[in-house]
């Protein structure tokens, strides 16, 4: 029996198969491959990515391996993992916005950051702040309410969501007055400054590429303002001997188990940078495809709707139940993955899969292929949440959301505890639809992002 076979359940009837981009001819030049990679990598894959176990190509004068094997993946990101590196072009990329926090981080503060942070999102952390993403959510449902008779942007609906979220659990105040700045960078971000250009592929990572000197003025103004954010927090204070109330308690309080060393306020800084980005817009993107996979999959709605409706017990929700809810996030990470390539260097040689690696060779393990890859999944491309409810996981070197080994997300159970309470605080609340009947295209930009926010029509249930 297959991986796909094992792991898919039998269908009542046709599955979604929602709108992908086309495939790159496999033939494609060096120059229209990186054209397509500067408008969206995902579009620069060809047929060969969705099938080969390795795909071994030339990238200027470097060798490069796409893996789409769970043998070789665990051999770079587990077994061997400390001789793979983030690439020049990645560092460039997401240093700017997100410091030298936990993404970014190699080596010995790699490891001290981790330990240091890990207490803060142990499942019992997580489950005392649950509260705040509740809060948030409810008080969307509420203004989403008042204008259900009209089309709504869901899009920017989760992103304000997941933004509230955020600034509940990170500082236990609201984002009303700081929200707007706060989306302003991350589009501003995302729209001019994350996409590679081809001097960012060029260049050593010690000579600044022209987008380089603009991404160092973005961050000037970006650690200001998060400087401010912990200043306003700090002003609020901590009671004393109270129990941590947010993770900007939790992770000033954290220790490192084997130094004793707190974070440094530059260090706090970067990580709070990164746990509201990464964590605010990777999980607004999920759930925006969540209910974009649902609005076109009425049945599977309802589905949703039913186990919401059983598993509300005297106006609360239990997640213990939301079993169905779970795996409709699990299948919508899987088609549109919140990190939709992971690309690594080579530090030294290596031998994967019997090729030879060299010094500076490129690794790329793309969650976009490997969870489409027709080899490891029954109908790859379509939207099947039974396929998680069989009790027998897949491979965890085959589906990759939150990545794998020492490097798997920190936040990884927050993000599911969230994203799955939000989903079934939504299909609860309304039947949604789409009022805009064109398709969305999933593009890469750091993360899987819609190319276009279309608009949503929702109903009160």
């Amino acid at each position: 029996m297959s991986l796909a076979e094992a792991h898919d359940a039998p269908l009542a009837r046709a599955p979604l198969v929602p709108p992908s981009p086309p495939r790159a001819p496999d033939d494609m030049t060096v120059f229209g491959r990186i054209r397509a990679i500067r408008i969206s990598p995902i579009g620069s894959w060809g047929q060969r990515a969705y099938e080969d176990d390795i795909v071994q190509g030339r990238f200027f004068g470097r060798s490069s391996f796409i893996l789409n094997t769970p043998d070789a993946i665990r051999h770079v990101l587990v077994d061997n993992y400390e001789n793979y590196t983030r690439t020049p072009a990645g560092i460039r990329v997401l240093r700017p916005i997100l410091g030298e926090g936990l993404l970014i981080a190699e080596g010995r503060a790699w490891k001290h950051q981790r330990r240091t942070l890990a207490p803060a999102f142990t499942p019992r952390a997580v489950m005392t702040l649950v509260p705040h993403m509740l809060a948030a959510t409810d008080d969307t449902i509420a203004k989403l309410r008042a204008s259900s008779n009209a089309p709504v942007d869901l899009r920017e609906a989760m992103q304000r969501m997941t933004l509230e979220i955020a600034g509940r659990t990170m500082f236990s105040f609201g984002m009303d007055r700081h929200g707007a700045a706060l989306r302003d960078f991350v589009m501003e971000y995302g729209e001019r400054l994350a996409r590679p250009h081809v001097l960012d592929l060029l260049l050593p990572l010690n000579w600044p590429s022209p987008q380089d000197f603009a991404r160092a003025r973005f961050r000037k103004r970006w650690t200001a303002f998060v400087a401010m954010l912990m200043a306003e927090r700090r002003v609020a204070g901590k009671n004393a001997g109270a129990p941590a109330r947010d993770l900007f308690d939790l992770m000033g309080d954290a220790r490192d188990p084997e130094t004793g060393e707190a974070f440094t306020d530059e260090q706090l800084g970067d990580q709070v940078a990164t746990m509201i980005l990464a964590g605010h817009e990777t999980t607004a993107t999920a759930l925006f495809w969540a209910l974009y996979l649902l609005a076109l999959d009425p049945a599977t709605q309802e589905q949703v709707a039913g186990e919401v409706s059983a598993a509300t017990v005297n106006g609360a929700l239990d997640i213990e139940r939301l079993r169905f809810t779970r795996a409709v996030m699990d299948e919508t990470m899987r088609l549109y993955p919140p990190a939709f390539l992971i690309a690594r260097a080579a530090a030294g040689p290596d031998v994967i899969a019997g090729r030879p690696v060299k010094p500076k060779d490129v690794i790329l393990i793309a969650p976009w292929l490997l969870h489409r890859h027709e080899k490891l999944w029954r109908e790859p491309n379509a939207f099947m949440p039974s396929r998680f409810m069989t009790g027998t996981p897949p491979d965890r070197f085959a589906y990759l959301p939150f990545g794998v080994g020492a490097r798997v997300c920190i936040g990884a159970h927050f993000a599911l505890v969230e994203a799955t309470l939000a989903l079934a605080k939504m299909i609860g609340a309304f039947r949604v639809g789409l009022a805009d009947k064109a398709p969305v295209m999933p593009v890469g930009v750091v993360t899987t992002q819609p190319d276009r926010s279309p608009m949503f029509a929702i109903t009160p249930r």
